[in-house]
């Protein structure tokens, strides 16, 4: 077998995975985005693996067992990472990554604050204290 073939379908999977980071708003499927993108990498690993192996008379086999570490590293990203969008989710109400940008701020709103009185409050105020 050619190395061309895997090597154009890896690209392909990389090719939609990163759309996928790129154009998604879920947060899960950001993740998912990155496993295609994590499997575009594998399937490379173990294709230039194969191809080298006919070449060396001693083969050790280094891009499979770097195929499976990686594996491993993407399980336990997967899990930590949808741990983290399951606890924003139960305490936002939404996995959406653009209403989530201000985690740390506490508030939704993009305008002004929520507290600062507007013109209309402050004009009452002066008032009122006039009067007294």
């Amino acid at each position: 077998m050619h190395l061309a073939y895997p090597a154009v379908l890896a690209a392909l999977l990389f090719c939609t995975g990163l759309y996928g980071v790129l154009a998604r708003r879920n947060a899960i499927l950001v993740l998912m985005s990155v496993e295609l993108m994590l499997n575009a990498v594998n399937l490379n690993l173990v294709a230039f693996d194969a191809w080298l192996s006919r070449t060396a008379r001693e083969t050790l086999h280094s891009g499979q067992a770097l195929t499976l570490f990686t594996i491993a590293i993407a399980a336990a990203e997967i899990g930590i990472g949808l741990a983290i969008v399951l606890a924003v989710y139960r305490n936002r109400g939404t996995s959406d990554i653009d209403k989530l940008r201000d985690t740390a701020e506490g508030h939704e709103s993009d305008g002004p604050d929520r507290d600062a009185p507007t013109t209309e409050q402050a004009g009452r105020a002066g008032k009122t204290e006039a009067t007294a």
